[in-house]
């Protein structure tokens, strides 16, 4: 079945049923059929096209750090726009970056240059495209605020450039969720700062993280989205969850907004754990928890 697509791509890419788990910041995960890992747009261009023209299932991931795969695995090919789709050129106080840089990563070479704008983003994981579809955001700061305009391979396998306006941020969403469109680069309008005191603001944000959120276990950050009016964190403190454990899945006892993998987790672990919250969250507050993390793989 998948003779043809190895006759297009490198076969250095390539890899067969790779876990899942050692692509997701969770570590849970089974085996994607088929792995691509391509080093430029041309080949995300040729394994997308041939996906849709075989009527052959395409994901698209980043770096896997709002990611929960099921131990089935994912069937049909996965492409990540990871290492090798992280070119960056500068120009003035525009950065024009690949998708699968880290996000991380960019928001210390836009401090190197002076420029600001990016500093919430210090130890956000993921990659700065992930960061895009759903525009990512933290300390009053959010990717709504800097993004310029992005370039997608629509469903043909051409390149299209899309504005702010176009994308139709909203509280952690984009136009670009559940589309056939693929982000590839974007374009960050920033603001000329002052290299110290950028550097200074990010410390005090990795000072921050480091004290309140559980960065020394695995899991893919924030599970929920913020209810408005609102904190999960401190909703779920009161509900006396903190350290509540189902298998290998654990609602942190230094954040209760986070679910982490205290060894051997499975993907069933933590929706049995989010179903469990969500439920008790609903009974007491009445509300509608909505999760954050996308959860794939066959059921």
């Amino acid at each position: 079945m998948y003779k043809e697509l190895l006759k297009i791509l490198p076969a250095e890419i390539i890899k067969f049923n790779e876990p899942m788990r050692e692509h997701t910041s969770f570590k849970i995960g089974g085996p994607v059929d088929l792995m691509v890992l391509p080093q430029n747009t041309e080949e995300v261009i040729k394994a997308a096209v041939w996906c849709r023209r075989n009527d052959v299932p395409l994901f698209i991931f980043g770096l896997g750090s709002n990611l929960l795969v099921r131990e089935k695995g994912i069937r049909g090919v996965a492409v990540k726009i990871g290492h090798g789709l992280d070119k960056v050129v500068i120009n003035g106080h525009e950065i024009t970056a690949e998708a699968g840089i880290s996000l991380a990563d960019l928001s210390l070479t836009a401090a190197e240059n002076g420029l600001r704008g990016l500093e919430f983003a210090e130890g956000i994981p993921g990659s700065l495209g992930g960061a895009v579809v759903m525009n990512a955001g933290a300390y009053q700061g959010e990717m709504k605020n800097i993004v310029a305009e992005v370039t997608v391979i629509d469903a043909e396998g051409n390149l299209k450039s899309l504005s702010n306006r176009e994308l139709n941020f909203g509280y952690r969403r984009t136009i670009l969720q559940n589309s056939p469109l693929i982000l590839i680069s974007v374009l960050l309008q920033l603001e000329p700062g002052h290299r110290e005191d950028i550097k200074n603001r990010m410390a005090g944000f990795r000072q921050q993280r480091q004290q309140k959120q559980p960065l020394e276990l695995p899991s893919a950050g924030s599970v929920f989205r913020r209810p408005e009016g609102f904190y999960v964190g401190p909703m779920l403190e009161q509900l006396g969850l903190k350290g509540f454990t189902i298998g290998g899945a654990q609602v942190s006892e230094k954040h209760a907004g986070f679910i982490v993998n205290i060894g051997n987790a499975t993907a069933d672990d933590v929706l049995k754990l989010i179903t469990h919250i969500q439920g008790l969250v609903k009974q007491k507050f009445d509300i509608d928890l909505q999760t954050e993390i996308l959860v794939a793989g066959e059921e």
